[in-house]
């Protein structure tokens, strides 16, 4: 098609001014577009690789870690999902806007007058339109950005967080390393002895580290009791005891047991001596060893078979 000519002067009637400022607009959009993109793709993978670190380091821990994991993946899925729809959206808008800048262009080319300025005014209006699109565009990509800045804090936090907890772990291992030796010391430095009945006992402990010593083998039931003197017994474990006197001088007591509907008297007994008793619903004998005798007060434990059998 010829270009047109001004009726008058004869004088052929160019493209429309202004027409050609707009392809280096929208060029130069598309190019800032494609490289916002490529920015955040570059963010996004360092933001993986980061979070792939961390996750290695606390593989062995579980819980609240493991949680905080979860959702740091979750965050980043969401903002890359947000900035990926977010690029297609514009990205259709641009092509539609270009499209139509296109069609505007070409309608002004073969238009005079009025139509003319109709034309370029709608050509203005598609580019005040793309404007306010890149800037929209660029206030997402800097939200993006933002996420991504406080997904990578929040690891960092974890990641020094893992390295707190491994030093408590570690912490927490020697000092139950160095309990376990001094307990096997104690438990080495234990006696035996045989009780009042002529049973062997088992292992006597005369003071209470002894006698965690002895709890932590698990192989009895023990209860410690403090009895002062009384006219009435006292329950101690599954038997009821009373105390009958008390010689810190000669280091003697004697006491009263209630067991099996039945009172038995132990008299003159001494300190850290296994006072054994035979009861119908155990196997082995029931042991009380007294560690300290005092003015009309005993201290000591009760030490029961793990398995007995129920009273009748």
């Amino acid at each position: 098609m010829s270009e047109a000519s001004d009726p008058v002067t004869n004088t052929p009637v160019g493209p429309p001014a202004g027409s050609g400022v707009l392809v280096p607009v929208l060029a130069g959009a598309m190019l800032a577009l494609m490289a916002a993109s490529l920015y955040l793709f570059y963010q996004l993978n360092q933001v993986r690789h980061d979070l792939d670190q961390v996750r290695t380091e606390s593989g062995r821990l579980s819980g609240e870690l493991a949680h905080t994991r979860s959702q740091l993946l979750a965050e980043i899925a969401r903002a890359y999902e947000a900035s990926t729809a977010s690029t297609q959206t514009s990205k259709s808008d641009v092509d539609l806007l270009k499209s139509e800048l296109q069609a505007a262009r070409k309608q002004s080319r073969t238009l005079v007058g009025e139509a003319q300025l109709d034309a370029n005014k709608r050509a203005e209006d598609l580019a005040a339109r793309l404007e306010r699109l890149q800037q929209e565009q660029a206030q997402k990509l800097t939200a993006v950005n933002d996420a991504v800045s406080q997904v990578r804090t929040d690891a960092d936090a974890t990641k020094t967080r893992v390295g707190e907890v491994s030093s408590e772990v570690g912490t927490v291992k020697t000092e139950l390393t160095a309990t376990r030796s001094e307990l096997q010391k104690t438990i080495s430095e234990l006696k035996s002895a045989t009780g009042d009945l002529g049973v062997q006992s088992g292992l006597i402990a005369t003071n209470a580290k002894e006698l965690a010593a002895l709890k932590s083998l698990n192989e009895r039931n023990y209860t410690e009791f403090s009895l002062p003197k009384d006219k009435n017994p006292r329950k101690v474990g599954d038997i009821q005891i009373r105390l009958t006197a008390a010689d810190p001088k000669k280091n003697r007591y004697s006491i009263e047991v209630t067991a099996d509907d039945q009172k038995v008297q132990k008299k003159d007994k001494t300190s850290n001596e296994p006072v054994q008793f035979i009861l119908s619903r155990a196997a082995q004998p029931y042991e009380l060893v007294v560690n300290e005798i005092k003015k009309d007060e005993i201290t000591g434990y009760l030490s029961a078979p793990k398995v007995v059998s129920p009273r009748k």
